[in-house]
């Protein structure tokens, strides 16, 4: 199964170089979101996300390796198939973000700094508390 972000419909791009820098941008995006599952200020769905609209509109090979990754595809597909994630996901995120958002806070001079990371940790909040919960296969949601 196809899995795609937008409209389009997963058609490819027929120009041979920008196919190769959406290539790129996914790959980078990939890099990325692998980093920020170890640094709390780093976000990693953003960048899958990018990467798996790069790879839907560059690379069939790509694209299904992604989505069927072990351990990246399920937060993938959760969002792809039901635009959510589930509750245990939302809370782990909102409380890292909560974590590290502050405490980088704290450790940064500049007021407008200061109010800049958590203003964005509160609109990363209310987005994600917004985002309804993945359906179990029983049809409860998760």
């Amino acid at each position: 199964m196809r899995y795609v972000i937008g409209r389009r419909g997963g058609r490819q791009v027929k120009n041979e170089v920008l196919r190769l820098i959406l290539i790129g941008v996914g790959w980078v995006s990939i890099a990325c979101a692998v980093i920020g599952l170890f640094l709390p200020l780093v976000p990693s769905v953003p960048f899958l996300l990018l990467a798996v609209f790069c790879f839907s509109r560059s690379s069939e090979k790509f694209h299904t390796w992604l989505v069927e990754h072990r351990h990246l595809g399920p937060i993938l597909k959760d969002y792809l198939v039901h635009g959510g994630i589930s509750r245990k996901a939302k809370a782990c995120a909102v409380c890292a973000i909560w974590i590290s958002f502050p405490v980088t806070a704290w450790f940064v001079e500049s007021t407008w700094a200061k109010l800049l990371l958590l203003t964005i940790a509160a609109v990363v909040t209310v987005y994600l508390l917004l985002l309804p919960p993945v359906p179990t296969p029983g049809g409860r949601r998760r």
